[in-house]
Order: structure tokens, then C-alpha cells, then sequence
């Protein structure tokens, strides 16, 4: 039995398999093909922090997938009334065959996995968002090929994003340039951990030089939002605008987990331009998700 908790879970090479595998099952499904391996079987799906694109491609991947899902929100559950995660972990994993939690601590997700009989995926903590990285991977590589080897810059907040993406540097083989404000930089020991070339900068344009690659998210993330005013004044400098595409590679493409603020971290000329492919990378989470749940539940 396997979990995805962070990237790291996988070998690159389980990774690099699953993102062929990912664009398959794409290809399989825009030609109306019934591929059906995980019928009669059940995801649970917890969620403690709201969700629009993690619900419904779960969802719709285990009904494409012959299965069901269960939802259950803090309201549905025990775990929203204080029951121990260990209790929780015990009893749901005994009912279904596979569970995804989508909550704040990360070790909320890495307690309910050492007490879980089936497979469990972070869907995003305040620390990793590996589902997501799979998505991105898979559409960088639908469009430009193998990102072994490219330039990726991240603007913005060094949040569970970046921290997913200093791990995607290692196990997909890219450099990582990470521009954030002051004070605003990524976990340093995620860093240190990573094997990969991780460049830190206070600057986003010098960062941006020849990016391959550009990705940024809201400023605010979920929680956060009583910093909201704060974090404008701090990142007022770092939005990704026609300026920084510009010193970008000339086939640089933009990408944005969403929802976006447009006006904030990212202008909508970008984000609605030739260069972003941010819908393509938003439908991935449903294919690459169907792969991941293939490989760990089929």
C-alpha cells in the first residue's frame, strides 16, 4: 500500500509514468471510451478547507472510474467534533478504499495515513499541494515536452505551492527560481532538503530572466485572508505582468492553480493571453488525479 502525501512519495520515475499515464487516460476519455478499473470501489473524501476544482475532479474521476465517493465536510464528521484522527483514520479506512483529505496541518494528513488500511491523498495542506503538481507537470508536458532540464520561476508567497514546487524541481529534474518578498520565502528546510538547483530572490524580473516556465498564486492563501491588506502592500512588486512574460523565454508559458485574482498577482493580459494555459492545467487535475488513483487503488 502507497500514499500520496508529497511528491516524494513517488520515484521520479513512478511520477514521469504517471503524467504519460495521465495524458492516456485524457485521450482515452475525450474519445468517449468506457475505462471503468475501479468499479464498486469508494473514495472518502474529507474536507476541512473549501474546495471548487479538488471536489469535482475527484469526484468525477471515480464515477468515470465505476466507483463513488462519500464527501464529508467538519460538519459530516466526528473529526469536526474533536474525535482523535487516529479513531477517524481506523474507521473510515475500513469502510472505503482510499481517502483524501484537504485540510490545514500537514500532519493532520501524515497522522490519518499511519493509521489508514488504504491509501490516503493530501488534496492540499497549509505546507504541500502535490495533486496540483501533477496537473502542472502533465500540462507543461502536453505542451512544451519534458521539463527535465527548463527553468521554472515562482512569484510570489513561498506557500504549500512552492513548496510543492521546490519538490517537483528535485523529482522532475528542473531549475526553480523563487522570487518573494522579504520575510515571505519558502520553509528553508524544504529547501535544504531538496536535491535540485533552487535559486532565492527578492527581485521577480531578475528571476524571470529566461524562465521556461512561470507560475504564481493568490497572495492570500485560504486563512490568511485577515492579511489580506497586509500582504497587497508586500507584494506590490510582484505581479506577473506583461514585464516579466517579456524577460521570460519567448515560449514561456503561465500557469495559475486558481482561483486568480485578476489586478492582483497576476494582470488578466496574462492570464487570458496567447501564453497562459491555465484551463488546460485546471482540467488536468481530473486526469492526472484518475492516474494517481489508478495507480494506487487499481
Amino acid at each position: 500500500m502507497r500514499h500520496f502525501l508529497t511528491l516524494n512519495d513517488l520515484s521520479r520515475d513512478e511520477l514521469n509514468q504517471l503524467i504519460l499515464r495521465a495524458s492516456e487516460l485524457k485521450q482515452l476519455h475525450k474519445a468517449g471510451e468506457i475505462y471503468q478499473p475501479l468499479k464498486n470501489k469508494v473514495l472518502a473524501m474529507i474536507f476541512e478547507k473549501s474546495s471548487t476544482r479538488t471536489r469535482v475532479s475527484f469526484e468525477s474521476a471515480m464515477i468515470q472510474f465505476g466507483g463513488g465517493s462519500i464527501f464529508l465536510s467538519p460538519d459530516d464528521t466526528q473529526l469536526g467534533r474533536g474525535e482523535p484522527v487516529e479513531d477517524s483514520a481506523r474507521v473510515i479506512s475500513s469502510m472505503v478504499d482510499a481517502v483524501m483529505i484537504r485540510t490545514f496541518q500537514h500532519s493532520k494528513v501524515e497522522t490519518f495515513a499511519a493509521y489508514s488500511s488504504v491509501p490516503v491523498i493530501n488534496a492540499l495542506t497549509d505546507d504541500f499541494h502535490p495533486c496540483q503538481l501533477l496537473a502542472d507537470m502533465q500540462t507543461y508536458q502536453e505542451h512544451r515536452g519534458s521539463i527535465a532540464g527548463k527553468k521554472v520561476v515562482w512569484i510570489g508567497d513561498g506557500n504549500n505551492m512552492c513548496h510543492s514546487y521546490i519538490n517537483a524541481a528535485q523529482q522532475f529534474g528542473f531549475e526553480l527560481n523563487i522570487a518573494t518578498p522579504a520575510g515571505y520565502e519558502p520553509n528553508q528546510d524544504i529547501i535544504d532538503a531538496a536535491d535540485a538547483t533552487i535559486n532565492l530572490f527578492h527581485d521577480p524580473l531578475m528571476a524571470s530572466e529566461a524562465a521556461d516556465l512561470v507560475v504564481t498564486d493568490v497572495w492570500a492563501s485560504m486563512g490568511q485572508e485577515e492579511e489580506q491588506r497586509k500582504r497587497e502592500q508586500a507584494f506590490a512588486g510582484f505581479q506577473v505582468d506583461h514585464n516579466i512574460m517579456s524577460v521570460a523565454a519567448k515560449d514561456a508559458l503561465f500557469m495559475h492553480c486558481l482561483p486568480a485574482h485578476r489586478g492582483e498577482e497576476v494582470t488578466a493580459d496574462v492570464i487570458d493571453g496567447p501564453q497562459s494555459v491555465v484551463w488546460d492545467e485546471a482540467e488536468n487535475r481530473l486526469h492526472a488525479q484518475k492516474a494517481l488513483l489508478e495507480f494506487l487503488c487499481a
